[in-house]
Parts: C-alpha cells; sequence; structure tokens
C-alpha cells in the first residue's frame, strides 16, 4: 500500500475516506462508514471514531484507550467479510477482518459490527461501552422510539 492508498484498501486516501473524515460528506452505507472507520483508526482521526458511534454512546466511550490503540497499532488490510445493508429500514450488519501488527506479532480482529441510520446518517453502535441502558429509555440513536423498540436488539 502507498501513502497515497486509503487503509481501507478501496482507493486513493483522499478520495475515500478523507472525504469523510474531513466533514465534507457522510457514509452513504453502513459499509462505507466502516471502511472509514477502519481508516480512521489507521489515520489516528480519534475524533472521527468518536463522532460516527451512536450518538447516545459517545459520551461513555474511553477515548484515550481508543487513541491508544489506534496509535499502537500498524495498521495493515481490511477485508469485508459479508453485510446486510437492510436488517431493517434503518439497521444494518457488516462483518470484517482488520489486520493490524501489534508490534510484536500480526493480529486479526475479526467482528460483526451493527450500524444505525438517523436523520440521514450511519452510526455504529458500539457494544464495549458500559451505559447502564434500560429497555424503557429513549434509544442511543437518537430517534424518537425506545430502546427496546429500536437498538437494543443489536447491542
Amino acid at each position: 500500500m502507498t501513502s497515497l492508498s486509503c487503509p481501507c484498501g478501496s482507493a486513493l486516501y483522499s478520495e475515500c475516506c478523507e472525504i469523510l473524515h474531513s466533514g465534507k460528506k457522510t457514509a452513504e452505507t453502513a459499509i462505507q462508514l466502516m471502511r472509514s472507520r477502519y481508516s480512521a483508526f489507521a489515520k489516528y482521526q480519534i475524533d472521527y471514531i468518536v463522532k460516527t458511534t451512536a450518538i447516545g454512546q459517545q459520551q461513555a466511550l474511553d477515548v484515550q484507550a481508543i487513541a491508544d490503540w489506534s496509535k499502537a497499532n500498524q495498521w495493515l488490510k481490511l477485508e469485508v467479510v459479508q453485510s446486510n445493508e437492510k436488517i431493517d429500514k434503518n439497521h444494518a450488519q457488516v462483518e470484517f477482518k482488520a489486520h493490524y501488527h501489534d508490534g510484536k506479532q500480526a493480529q486479526i480482529h475479526h467482528e460483526v459490527s451493527h450500524f444505525v441510520k438517523h436523520d440521514g446518517a450511519w452510526y455504529f453502535l458500539d457494544p464495549t461501552t458500559n451505559q447502564q441502558i434500560t429497555m424503557k429509555q429513549a434509544c442511543i440513536c437518537g430517534s424518537a422510539k425506545k430502546f427496546k423498540q429500536c437498538c437494543a436488539q443489536y447491542l
């Protein structure tokens, strides 16, 4: 991969994820968001990682841990295994493998991620936050629905 290539492997960085990282455009699909988040880890774009996490989860993120993990690893490649862009009207799923080197050996982070679309923008639903969410509270994605009727089944 050249320095001009996008870490996500799709195109040149300037024509791919940089447009999303800069805020000039938002991801049009869950796959595009997932690819741009991988690139954000590789490019140390921590604000983008936070901004593209479900609105109600952003304050619960361990931003320092995210930054440390981003910087501590050499990001090698992204492999999209499969996706379902239409689980329902506003939810999607992407299975991927993020290949990286942790300074000692090559690693693979294999994950099935869930995404939600709210007000025209896609967000990552982070299953690792330590939030105490009740089924009757407003959904973390910002929809007017209760959590149990919206994103609960994806976390």
